[in-house]
């Protein structure tokens, strides 16, 4: 398994590369790096090509990808699939940057789930109704499926929720108190009591 840290979104409603806001002098894509990390697994991150510059003046530049725009997929989806392209055996521990709530112990819960669980195609958590696709297991058999389906044109919607609407998926539920940990932070208006 390999942590995936999803940065390669525009921003374009914060203003700002989102995975570079900081909180306490610590950037959201290496806090995130630092919680999927706790689990004992590699890590890198998924930005796109404008990005990567920007990131390879922060972060190594071997545990940087960049999208892979030749997939003509785009979103988050983009970002996972490219992942998957590039380490195919493996699954995928998948946290947005912008979760900077997000903590370490719902991750190691999921995790565990993942290694307890077998036959699934992914381990996502549920948020009342709404599933968290941006803080989620994919394994690598569910990843090649929805390849093949991309690659015949059945994938009808590139979105991360059809993407699980087509997986065979173990859902786990947020709790009351482990809702303000899936806030994602998209505008500054946002960020306000942070």
């Amino acid at each position: 398994m390999i942590g995936v840290v999803l940065c390669g979104g525009q921003s374009s409603r914060m203003g700002s590369d989102k995975g570079l806001l900081n909180t306490n002098g610590i950037a959201w894509a290496q806090m995130a790096i630092g919680k999927l990390s706790s689990l004992q697994i590699p890590v890198v991150l998924c930005v796109n090509k404008l990005q990567y510059g920007i990131y390879k003046a922060t972060f190594s530049s071997a545990t940087i990808i960049t999208d892979d725009d030749s997939l003509t997929l785009n979103g988050p989806l983009l970002g996972v699939m490219t992942a998957h392209h590039q380490h195919p055996m493996e699954h995928l521990f998948v946290l947005a940057c912008d979760m900077s709530l997000m903590e370490s112990s719902l991750l190691a819960d999921l995790y565990n789930c993942s290694l307890q669980n077998d036959g699934y195609d992914g381990f996502v958590f549920i948020n009342e109704d709404a599933v968290e696709p941006l803080c989620a297991i994919y394994c690598a058999n569910g990843l090649t499926a929805i390849a093949e389906m991309h690659r015949k044109g059945l994938l009808k919607r590139h979105s991360m929720k059809y993407m699980i609407e087509n997986l065979h998926i173990f859902f786990l539920p947020v709790t009351a108190i482990q809702k303000k940990y899936f806030t994602n932070f998209n505008t500054h208006a946002d960020l306000n009591g942070l």
